[in-house]
């Protein structure tokens, strides 16, 4: 669901990271600590890896002492702002061969794009090079449902009056949804920028906002974990 993902998806993103979604429950946490412990991976400091703090919203952070996997770290989230449940993510899910026949599930990209929706700097020109690169490959015969996706979540302002043009019956159908994209259908690029602007900062700011009693909650794990190693 991370950089690796990206890299999939054609948006190439150099990561050390591995980051899961995943099934929190019982079971499928058993199977992942025997994962873990063949990668010898170690929880780095807080939260405690349990079924109370994933299902919270938390991502818990392993460092992977395995020598063919040193250092290494993985990130696990069950539950993303913003983004369905993992029953729903799982039946949308993208499934690649890779060239040794090994299976990989991945987010499927509109779920993808969603859960990148972060105040992060560097996750909104991912989520462009993303939508650019699932456009550029499928702009010549695209489904009704790609166009869709495309009208909802282009960030580059030349290709939604690209998109507008040439879909002007659905762009129409979509500024309710999506109101900027009105400014894409009349050609006003000024306007288009600042409205993608806004639309970037109030989604960061909705994360901010998300991620605050998280937060709260790991610098009260964190300093009781830091007293009872003193």
């Amino acid at each position: 669901m991370g950089g690796q993902a990206c890299v999939f998806y054609g948006a190439a993103e150099f990561s050390r990271d591995t980051d899961l979604a995943i099934l929190a429950d019982a079971a499928n946490l058993a199977r992942l600590r025997q994962a873990l412990a063949e990668l010898q991976a170690e929880t780095i400091a807080v939260p405690p890896f349990t079924l109370q703090y994933l299902r919270r919203g938390h991502a818990i952070h392993f460092r992977c002492q395995h020598p063919e996997a040193l250092r290494m770290r993985v990130d696990v989230m069950s539950k993303m702002r913003g983004v369905d449940s993992f029953a729903k993510l799982w039946q949308r899910r993208t499934t690649l061969e890779l060239p040794g026949g090994e299976r990989c599930d991945l987010l499927s990209l509109p779920d993808l794009v969603q859960a990148k929706k972060t105040q992060r700097d560097k996750d909104w020109p991912m989520i462009r090079r993303l939508v650019e690169a699932h456009y550029f490959e499928n702009q010549g015969t695209p489904k009704s449902a790609q166009i869709r996706f495309w009208f909802q979540e282009l960030r580059t302002p030349e290709l939604l009056v690209e998109l507008a043009s040439r879909y002007p019956a659905s762009c129409r159908r979509l500024v309710s949804h999506r109101p900027l994209v009105a400014h894409a259908q009349t050609g006003k690029m000024a306007e288009l920028e600042q409205a993608l602007l806004a639309e970037e900062t109030a989604e960061r700011q909705r994360d901010r906002e998300y991620w605050l009693p998280l937060r709260r909650e790991l610098e009260q794990l964190r300093h009781r974990f830091n007293t009872s190693k003193t």
